[in-house]
């Protein structure tokens, strides 16, 4: 059995990251994104003994710790 999106086309996977790959596009350690997995703030995929995790999610570990700039209160 194939999945299909409503389109009738298979459904496009998302983009997988070694935990170095995830590293070195968020410009940490290979340590930091393995606290990230143990701690379960990170999303991620276990294919065997390897793990992966998704471009998106990735993403969107990024735009949720993101702070804007502005004034600070009290100043």
């Amino acid at each position: 059995m194939t999945l299909r999106n409503p389109e009738g086309r298979p459904p496009e996977l998302d983009t997988l990251l070694s935990v170095e790959q995830a590293a070195e596009r968020l410009g940490t350690s290979v340590r930091f994104v393995r606290r990230l997995i143990a701690e379960r703030r990170i999303t991620y995929v276990k294919l065997g003994r390897h793990v992966r995790i998704a471009e998106r999610d990735l993403i969107n570990l990024v735009t949720t710790g993101r702070v804007e700039a502005g004034r600070r209160l009290g100043a």
